[in-house]
C-alpha cells in the first residue's frame, strides 16, 4: 500500500494517476474528497481530513509501505517554519508508529545554505523533522515551478509579460511538476533504496528569465515580455492581498535566496528530468493561455 498526501494538487494528482496506471494499491489523504476526480475516488482508498492530524494519520498508515509527503500551503499559519513543522511532526511521530519504510517528501533544492530563506528554510526544518521517523526518506530537492506561471495567466494574455525577482539574464532553475511526480513515483514504487538523502531534482534547461519570455513567444505565436519586479515591490503587492509581515517576510526572504543562488549547488549535480521549458510552454501553458478567462 502507498499512501499519498495532497492528492488532489498538481504534484499529488500526477502521482495518483501513475501509481494507478501501475495498477499499485493507493490511499489518499484528502481535505476533501469530494474534489478527487470520480474515476480516481472509485479506485483508491480515502481518508478525509489534514495529515497534520494524529488521528487521521492513524487511519492512513497502517499497512503502509510506503509514502508520499508533502505540506500544502497556509498563508495564514503564523509562520512557515511553524506551519512546515506542525504537518512533520505530527507526521514522524505517526510514520515511527506505524513502521513505515519509504518516505518521499517534497523539498527544496539549497540544503545547507547558511542564511534565512523563509519557506525555503522551512522545507528543510520539515525533512530534518521527518529524518527522525527512522524511515527511508528522499528530500526531493526542487527549484521553481514551471507552472508557477499559471498564476501569471492574466498577464500574459492581457499585458503579453509576466514577472518575477530574478535578474533577466542569469539563469533560473526550473521543474514541471509532471516530472516531479514521475520521480516521486519511481522511488514510491521501487523501494530498494535506504538511508536518508536529499535528490536534486531539475529539469534540462539553462534558461534566463529572458530566454523563457523567448520561448514563450515563440509558442504562443505572440511577444511576451520578461519584465522583472523588486522584491519590495513583490512585498507591496503580497500586503495589497491581505497578507501579513511574516508570510512577505517568509516569501520574500526565499525569493532572495533564489536571486543569490540557493538552488545552485544542487543544480550542478541533478541528472536533468525529461520535460524541458518548451514542452511544458507547448503542452501546459499555451492550452491554458487560449481558454479564455472565466
Amino acid at each position: 500500500m502507498i499512501v499519498v498526501t495532497t492528492p488532489t494538487g498538481q504534484i499529488g494528482g500526477r502521482l495518483v494517476r501513475r501509481l494507478l496506471d501501475q495498477d499499485k494499491e493507493v490511499r489518499v489523504i484528502a481535505r476533501d474528497a469530494s474534489r478527487l476526480d470520480d474515476t480516481v475516488r472509485e479506485r483508491v482508498e480515502t481518508v478525509e481530513g489534514s495529515h497534520d492530524d494524529p488521528a487521521v494519520l492513524d487511519k492512513a498508515l497502517p499497512g503502509a509501505e510506503a509514502l508520499f509527503w508533502l505540506v500544502p500551503p497556509n498563508p495564514r499559519a503564523p509562520s512557515a517554519e511553524e506551519h512546515y513543522l506542525g504537518f512533520a511532526r505530527a507526521g514522524a511521530a505517526a510514520i515511527a508508529r506505524h513502521g513505515v519504510g519509504h518516505v518521499v517528501g517534497a523539498s527544496s533544492a539549497g540544503h545547507g545554505w547558511q542564511t534565512p530563506a523563509g519557506v525555503l528554510s522551512a522545507a528543510f526544518a520539515m525533512d530534518a523533522e521527518l529524518g527522525t521517523s527512522g524511515a527511508a526518506y528522499r528530500a526531493l530537492s526542487m527549484p521553481f515551478y514551471m507552472e508557477n506561471l499559471l498564476r501569471q495567466l492574466d498577464a500574459i494574455r492581457g499585458r503579453g509579460a509576466f514577472s518575477l525577482t530574478c535578474a533577466g539574464d542569469v539563469p533560473l532553475a526550473l521543474i514541471a511538476t509532471r516530472d516531479i511526480a514521475g520521480t516521486a513515483a519511481d522511488l514510491l514504487t521501487d523501494r530498494s533504496w535506504t538511508g536518508q538523502e536529499n535528490l536534486p531534482v531539475f529539469g534540462p534547461d539553462r534558461l534566463t528569465p529572458d530566454g523563457m519570455a523567448e520561448v514563450i513567444s515563440e509558442e504562443l505565436g505572440r511577444p511576451v515580455a520578461y519584465r522583472r519586479m523588486s522584491v519590495d515591490d513583490y512585498a507591496s503587492l503580497l500586503r495589497s492581498r491581505g497578507a501579513g509581515d511574516r508570510t512577505v517576510k517568509d516569501v520574500t526572504e526565499a525569493f532572495a535566496a533564489q536571486d543569490h543562488g540557493i538552488y545552485d549547488a544542487d543544480w550542478a549535480i541533478a541528472e536533468p528530468t525529461p520535460t524541458d521549458f518548451r514542452t511544458w510552454c507547448r503542452e501546459v501553458l499555451k492550452p491554458a493561455v487560449d481558454t479564455p478567462a472565466s
